[in-house]
């Protein structure tokens, strides 16, 4: 065992870097690496070391031109979508909260009126001032009229904001 570098390292650093250790080599020089520690250690470590990078280089090899230009539109697509999306979220949150803001108030109006505003639909089939063609003054008229106008406005509020938290929520 020798303290400075073997003579051979070299000529076997280059067999093991073409890739033609220990085809191309002479009977002695493979002798000579079974039979000094450092060789052999040198060619172990090299041919572990380009077997890693040829399987690194295989692993890294990018696909074909048409299969990067999909991909890359389809990350363009979702970043799209997804810088749509933030608005869109803001308006379902918005129509969202209008719709809960209408149902509590038509909850404490209800808790302060009790159920009595469903009197109007007795009242409706008896009244003799109930025509069609004049609903806005028979509902001045008649006092429970108003609250009925303000739960079916209510109504259409609420409906309306529900068809379009639906159909924004479809598109998406």
């Amino acid at each position: 065992m020798t303290l400075g570098a073997c003579p051979h390292e070299k000529e076997l650093a280059a067999f093991v870097l073409r890739g033609q250790w220990p085809a191309a080599s002479t009977p002695e020089l493979r002798a000579h690496v079974d039979a000094c520690r450092a060789c052999g250690d040198l060619v172990l470590v090299m041919q572990a070391f380009r077997g890693a990078r040829n399987e690194a280089s295989i692993a890294a090899r990018p696909g074909s031109a048409g299969v990067l230009w999909w991909r890359a539109q389809l990350r363009r697509r979702k970043a799209a979508v997804e810088s749509i999306g933030k608005p869109v979220l803001g308006a379902q949150i918005f129509a969202l909260s209008i719709t809960v803001a209408i149902a509590v108030a038509l909850v404490a109006s209800q808790a302060q009126y009790g159920l009595r505003w469903l009197s109007w639909l007795a009242q409706l089939s008896q009244s003799p001032a109930f025509h069609f063609e004049s609903l806005w003054p028979s509902a001045v008229a008649m006092p429970g009229w108003t609250l009925m106008l303000l739960v079916s406005g209510l109504a259409a509020v609420a409906l309306l904001s529900g068809l379009v938290l639906y159909l924004a929520s479809e598109r998406h």
